[in-house]
This record gives structure tokens, C-alpha cells and sequence, in this order.
């Protein structure tokens, strides 16, 4: 099995809200598994009293402010993000002793690796899919980042 029929599974298993998926092919085992989200709990409180509902209100109707919702959006226009195609670590340099492969500022070509992605023990390249200037890194170095999660943003 190859990278990307990996990441065609990970994408179906997405669209469909399959909880769990183990698949054995050639010797080599394959298991992906969403995790649900915690339930949220929310408090209210109005004139000083505490008012609890009796069943917590679903997530999509909950009015919670997040940080990312607080912050005003930049502007985006001729900038192109380039999002984690799996889950895993995100690390900017092949080895702590090495520098970055790129940094804020450097034009990258189409094809040229920008950062690794650690998952299940594999390093895996990521490429750039655009051509352009780095202007804005999103994850920190060792922080563990989600599928589709915001890597970099290129000025193309």
C-alpha cells in the first residue's frame, strides 16, 4: 500500500464518519481510528445566579467564542495555505541539529520539501504544491497536527 491509497483511505473514512478501519494487505497492517470529541459542557450565568440547563445544548447550536474566533481574520488574498495531508508530528528540519527546510521569507518551488510529518514511526516529506514565498508558519516545531490542519501560508 502507498502513500497516497493511505491517504484516499483517511479522506473516505472522513466523507463516510467511519469510526474505525484496520485493513491487512501483504503482511502490513493499516488501522485508522477517529477519535470522538469530548462532550461539551456549558455554563451560564445571569444576574450573579448559576443556571444550569438540563441537557447540555448540541455542539452547532452552542455560541462558544474560541480563540481562533476572537482573533480578526487576515487578509488571505494571494496567499495559499498548505494543509497537513495526515495526522501525526509536525517537525520543521530533519534532525534537531539540522536548520529548517524553510523558513519565513524563502521562495519555494513547486515539488520542494517544507517540512516532516511523523506518523506511526514513518517520516513523511511534505511538499510544496505551489510555487511562492513562505510569509506565515502555522504549527510549532514537535506540535502535533491534525489532517487538513494549517501548515504554511505561501504569497504565490
Amino acid at each position: 500500500m502507498n502513500f497516497k491509497e493511505i491517504l484516499e483511505l483517511i479522506d473516505i473514512v472522513a466523507e463516510r464518519g467511519i469510526a474505525e478501519l484496520e485493513i491487512e494487505q501483504a503482511g502490513t497492517k493499516l488501522r485508522i481510528q477517529v477519535k470522538p470529541s469530548a462532550p461539551q459542557v456549558i455554563h451560564s450565568y445571569l444576574n450573579g445566579q448559576r443556571e444550569m440547563p438540563a441537557f447540555p445544548a448540541p455542539p452547532a447550536a452552542a455560541p462558544i467564542l474560541t480563540a481562533k474566533a476572537q482573533e480578526p481574520e487576515e487578509p488571505d488574498a494571494g496567499l495559499h495555505v498548505i494543509s497537513s495531508p495526515i495526522v501525526g508530528t509536525f517537525y520543521r528540519s530533519a534532525n534537531p541539529e539540522s536548520e529548517p527546510f524553510v523558513t519565513i521569507g524563502d521562495h519555494v518551488s513547486k515539488g520542494k520539501v517544507i517540512c516532516i510529518i511523523e506518523a506511526m514511526k514513518l517520516m513523511n516529506e511534505i511538499e510544496s504544491d505551489v510555487e511562492g514565498e513562505i510569509v506565515k508558519v502555522f504549527p510549532q516545531n514537535g506540535q502535533p497536527v491534525e489532517y487538513g490542519e494549517k501548515l504554511f501560508a505561501v504569497r504565490v
